[in-house]
């Protein structure tokens, strides 16, 4: 018989698991983050302010930091630009609404026409633009006053603003009393032509007065140094000539209707343009000295 062979026993081992090392990580959240040490609570003080006072994540009582910001502000001259704007923008809407009024009054000024009495009657016969330009002659040399009187620092008072207000107002009284008491003088004298030929004169020059100034406003109010001092010089020069251009006109429209001598026009020069200057001047030195 043949022998059946018996496989052997084969003998499996079992090998216990390898378990992962226990590693302790530390826990992120504070344990009791609303515990707060104890205090006695201030009675004058909200209790909500006194505990974000003592809160550790709101730390009301640390101090706070600065952070600097990188834009720049600036404080200065904002309303003496958006003043200038204004008075371009309104010498630029006379010179757009009355442009023959315009061209006339410098055709006049330069008496480039022998249609001077026509253009002059027409002048004289549209009051809201004359007013208007009159009224921007107060307003651009009341301005160019204040910047001298701020500039020689003889201002009556601290405010810019009200300095020109008082500029304004002086210039408006001044001519105003000029206007009445040249109308008074000439119904007196029975010369109201004569006196309505001398102050169509005297308020032609000042409206171009006006208009001449106020490059020189723009250049006075953001310059420093030789460029002020040069722009201050050629509006005096410009002033000037034009004072003196209205006298030559005064001379020669007054003469034209009545008879005079020259000395008498130099007295009436002195004692009626010259003084009130003079005595304005002492009166200002004597109240604001």
């Amino acid at each position: 018989m043949a022998q059946e062979r018996v496989a052997p026993e084969t003998t499996v081992t079992m090998q216990p698991a390898t378990t992962p090392p226990i590693v302790n990580v530390p826990d992120s959240i504070i344990p009791n983050p609303l515990l707060l040490d104890a205090w006695e609570p201030d009675t004058a003080m909200s209790l909500a302010y006194q505990v974000f006072m003592r809160h550790p994540y709101f730390a009301f009582a640390s101090t706070p930091v600065v952070i600097e910001s990188r834009i720049k502000t600036f404080s200065g001259k904002e309303l003496m630009f958006y003043t200038l704007i204004g008075y371009l923008l309104f010498f630029a809407l006379l010179r757009q609404a009355f442009s023959k009024y315009f061209m006339d009054l410098f055709r006049l000024f330069f008496r480039t026409t022998i249609k001077q009495r026509q253009i002059r009657e027409q002048l004289i016969q549209t009051p809201l633009p004359s007013l208007l330009f009159n009224a921007f002659f107060v307003l651009t040399t009341g301005f160019y006053i204040n910047l001298l009187v701020h500039y020689y620092e003889v201002q009556p008072v601290d405010n810019y603003w009200l300095v020109f207000l008082y500029c304004c107002l002086g210039l408006s009284v001044i001519y105003a009393v000029k206007f009445l008491g040249l109308k008074i003088s000439g119904w007196l004298f029975n010369m109201n032509e004569a006196a309505n030929a001398y102050i169509f004169v005297v308020f032609l020059i000042n409206k171009v007065i006006g208009i001449f100034l106020l490059p020189f406003i723009v250049l006075l109010s953001f310059t420093r140094g030789n460029a002020f001092t040069v722009a201050l010089v050629l509006s005096w020069c410009g002033i000037g000539l034009l004072l003196l251009y209205r006298l030559l006109l005064t001379y020669v429209s007054v003469r034209n209707l009545i008879r005079f001598n020259l000395f008498h026009f130099l007295i009436y020069l002195l004692a009626f343009e010259v003084a009130p200057l003079l005595l304005v001047y002492k009166a200002l030195l004597f109240f604001f000295r």
